[in-house]
């Protein structure tokens, strides 16, 4: 089918359902619902079979809803109705949630009923939880309500017809403010955890510290500080931890509140947010290697499970900043002395990476010369990865990852990948050229045709077409809590076979092979001159774009490459046919198991 994805934004959501969409063989076109877009004119522009809405914070017009199917993703079970489903979900605690599938009629979320999807609600973050368990479940419910449609034959159901157990369906206000403000001097703990990861990423809990009105962004347990309630007690990597009246919580980000006549603000780590306001506090850092506590929150970690060790980081955002680069690449530095002959390098639930931090370049005095440290920081990260010779580096890909951090997956051995992520490997959108070693790993992978076009057409890839593609060696078939316990017997296998000691042995030659033909440091070079043109020339579009991203300016309309129909990327039944089951795997020459 001819599919038009109508949509606020270009979020990870519609990212999935465009990709995912493409992989079963449908074409599919992209419509941004924008302020003065005539919307009815666009819609018969595209002239689609179904309208299908991942994320639309407005109402569709009558004009359209009336002439086209529409199928309206809710982030809630059937009979929920609102703009802030999830906020509600997490802040009141419950733990099992659902996705519906609706028509779009007069009334918002009140359509006939298309698809619904269980799923549940771990203690996570509103952001983790969106684009993990509510995305699996968004997409399992559009496929069969999109297939539904297809079939001619189905009859949706109004939506008080069924519901689901344990839920408070109905009808609920947006969740302000005054709702989500956080009493120190009376709120748990836990009461703290459930309003900030309610709030994550947007809007954040509107508070007062030290002197200034801050959004607060994220929030995990402290399992051992204490103080008096609502007191700054210590930082550690750039977060602040905050006293409860029972306990204590790590905050990692912050955002000022704007001003009358200011420009947007954006989040920044709360360290650096709150400068010079920030007193003298304790860095309590975890040594990398210790027994990290039960509960400890650090956002780099390690550990050993006999012949693997596994070299864990989540950033928020998926963002890395020149210090956060520089404190993995340490990490990675150190665990390379441990006695392992595998080493998982990736997150275990959420991103894995989006390369460089574009709202720390944005904050900084000169952006120009942070984007040059920034870039050349990850790219010591990734050579250190690229020329590890003594043990098998596996990437692990649990969630999303673009630009940057897709060229940092490539340089490892194998890429594993969650069967849900989704792959970003290009970065023109942002008016760069790209560096990270891409014009080695890219081509060495997909080829020069594919990674040229890849970098061309500048559009998302699910798990299972980058398997097709080479981009990644596995595609591990399961859920987000699952992903780090798959991961974990697949690389012991990898250690214990017996191929393993050779195909180390033979990283050591074949780097030695390059070297003496193509440097990596000459990739490095090439990449780095164009950057550099880039962050110095004031002009360029990069800079206006990152001030755009950062702090989410409306865009002038759907850029081009979404609004024109993306060919369908047909996958080979016989392919198809390989990647089903528990843990999914389509080995390539590069793997001997």
């Amino acid at each position: 089918m001819h599919i038009l994805l109508l949509a606020s934004a270009f979020n990870s959501l519609t990212q999935r359902a465009h990709a995912e969409l493409r992989d079963r063989g449908h074409t599919v076109v992209v419509e941004l619902a924008l302020p003065g877009t005539a919307l009815p004119e666009a819609v018969r522009r595209h002239a689609p079979q179904l309208i299908v809405a991942p994320m639309l914070r407005t109402a569709i017009p009558e004009e359209v809803w009336r002439a086209y199917t529409c199928l309206v993703v809710h982030p809630g079970p059937v009979g929920d109705r609102g703009p802030s489903s999830l906020d509600w979900a997490i802040q009141e605690g419950v733990d099992q949630w659902g996705v519906t599938v609706l028509q779009a009629v007069q009334e918002m979320d009140a359509g006939d009923v298309w698809a619904s999807v269980p799923c549940r609600v771990p203690p996570v973050a509103k952001s983790e939880l969106y684009r993990g368990e509510i995305a699996d479940a968004a997409i399992d419910a559009v496929m069969v309500a999109v297939e539904r449609f297809a079939g001619g034959t189905y009859v949706p159901h109004r939506p008080d017809a069924t519901g689901t157990a344990g839920t408070r369906p109905g009808m609920r206000p947006y969740l302000d403010q005054s709702v989500r403000r956080i009493d120190w001097a009376e709120d748990s703990t836990q009461d703290v955890l459930r309003k900030l990861r309610a709030a994550d990423s947007q809007p954040g809990v509107l508070d007062t510290l030290l002197g200034a009105e801050w959004y607060l962004h994220g929030g995990h347990p402290e399992s051992v500080l204490r103080g008096r309630a609502g007191d700054l007690l210590a930082t550690r990597s750039g977060a602040v931890c905050r006293a409860t009246r029972d306990g204590a919580v790590w905050i990692p980000e912050l955002r000022p509140r704007r001003g009358p006549g200011q420009l947007p603000t954006f989040k920044l780590p709360a360290v650096q947010a709150l400068g010079e306001r920030l007193p003298p506090l304790p860095e309590h850092a975890l040594p990398l290697l210790s027994e990290v506590q039960d509960g400890a929150w650090t956002d780099i970690r390690y550990r050993e499970e006999g012949d693997v060790g596994f070299l864990s980081f989540s950033f928020p955002g998926g963002a890395m900043s020149t210090e956060q680069c520089r404190r993995l690449l340490d990490a990675y530095r150190e665990v390379r002395a441990r006695p392992t002959s595998v080493l998982v390098l990736g997150g275990e639930r959420d991103f894995f990476s989006n390369g460089i931090h574009l709202n720390v370049i944005e904050a900084a005095d000169d952006p120009a010369a942070e984007s040059w440290a920034n870039i050349n920081a990850i790219d010591d990260l990734v050579e250190a990865v690229l020329t590890t010779t003594d043990r098998l580096v596996v990437a692990a890909v649990a969630g999303n990852a673009a630009a940057g951090g897709v060229m940092l997956a490539l340089a490892a051995d194998e890429v594993w990948c969650r069967s849900s992520a989704v792959l970003n490997p290009h970065y023109r959108l942002m008016g760069l050229y790209g560096s990270e070693y891409w014009t080695h790993t890219l081509p060495r992978r997909v080829g020069p045709a594919t990674a040229e076009r890849l970098m061309r057409e500048a559009l998302p890839v699910s798990s299972t077409c980058a398997l097709r593609l080479g981009l990644v060696d596995r595609v591990v078939e399961c859920g987000p809590d699952e992903f780090a316990q798959e991961v974990a017997g697949l690389a012991a296998r990898l250690a214990s076979l017996p191929a393993t000691a050779s195909r180390i042995t033979a990283k050591k030659t074949e780097l030695d092979r390059l070297e003496s033909t193509t440097p990596l440091a000459g990739f490095r070079e090439r990449e780095l001159a164009r950057m550099r043109r880039t962050f110095d020339d004031p002009d360029a579009p990069y800079h206006a774009l990152r001030r755009s991203f950062v702090r989410k300016e409306l865009l002038p309309g759907t850029p081009p490459h979404l609004g024109v129909a993306a060919v369908a990327q047909r996958v080979p039944t016989s392919f198809a046919a390989d990647v089903t089951g528990t843990a999914l795997e389509r080995v390539s020459s590069r793997t001997n198991d």
